[in-house]
């Protein structure tokens, strides 16, 4: 084997390797939430985990017209790495998911003592039977996508974890 070779098969490896330790993260964080530990409880800006994630989607998919609304600053207590980790699975979801250049919305606001965050893609939707499901580990609603490019079937499942766990609760329905 010349040193080429050899090179892109360590470059494999790696690729490999840090997919398997993100499921391995996963998995181990779906397991703590599954025992009920508690997730960490601090001020949390929810407008500027928006911004924020809008701007890391946008340098994901320059071309995508990506859009945060929010009607007001909205304050939360709450574990921000995960609710981080939230919108990022949202936003990666949509993007994966939807044709190319199909624009994606994401918009906050307060709703009594809660605040409503949602993510609207503008693409083809989600068969029914999937939509009920989407929210399970390890499914996925395009078998056909590989690993690389739809993931392991865990991202909507730790969204669902992650916010029940901030005592919300979340949903898909049909775009309007």
């Amino acid at each position: 084997m010349g040193r080429k070779e050899i090179g892109d098969a360590m470059h494999r490896i790696e690729g490999e390797t840090q997919r398997m330790g993100v499921l391995v993260d996963d998995l181990l964080l779906l397991a703590r939430l599954d025992q009920g530990r508690p997730l960490e409880q601090r001020p949390v800006d929810l407008e500027a985990l928006i911004t924020d994630a809008c701007a890391d989607a946008r340098a994901i998919d320059p071309a995508r017209t990506i859009v945060a609304r929010v009607t007001a600053p909205l304050m939360a207590t709450g574990d921000e790495p995960r609710l981080r980790q939230v919108l990022a699975n949202l936003l990666r979801n949509a993007l994966v998911h939807t044709p190319a250049g199909t624009p994606i919305e994401v918009a906050l606001r307060p709703e009594g003592t809660m605040a409503v965050l949602t993510v609207v893609d503008h693409g083809p939707g989600i068969r029914a039977e999937d939509a009920s499901r989407v929210f399970e580990r390890f499914h996925r609603a395009d078998p056909g996508l590989s690993r690389d490019q739809g993931g392991s079937g865990l991202g909507l499942s730790i969204v669902a974890a992650v916010v029940a766990t901030h005592g919300g609760t979340v949903s898909v329905s049909e775009t309007t």
